[in-house]
């Protein structure tokens, strides 16, 4: 099977779904899939989580020890099928929202 780029596209996100539907992945079976932000400050995270609480988002909220910089972490669990358009129109939500608080996006995940 080709790969069509327009539901694919090369960049990260079009090569984690193409290999994902490659391994007999339904993407179109929606799931929760995991977007995470982090945060210079807790209270710069929990600005962002109320506003995604606002919103109906289900989140969590946790230390992130990885980065100095960016101690605090926001994940949202929204459920979507798994496509380009639905990916990145979520990780632009999350990336203009949490712009004005300096959030920084650290991307996506799902089983």
């Amino acid at each position: 099977m080709s790969r069509d780029l327009t539901l694919f596209p090369n960049d990260n996100i079009g090569e984690y779904l193409w290999q994902r539907q490659q391994a007999g992945d339904e993407l179109e079976q929606p799931r929760e899939v995991e977007f995470s932000v982090l945060f210079p400050s807790q209270e710069l995270a929990l600005q962002f989580g109320q506003l995604l609480l606002e919103n109906n988002q289900k989140l969590s909220f946790t230390p992130f020890q990885d980065n100095n910089e960016y101690p605090w972490e926001i994940t949202s669990y929204p459920e979507m099928p798994l496509n380009y358009e639905n990916i990145t129109a979520y990780q632009a939500l999350l990336e203009t929202g949490s712009e004005p608080l300096k959030g920084k996006f650290d991307g996506f995940y799902c089983l």
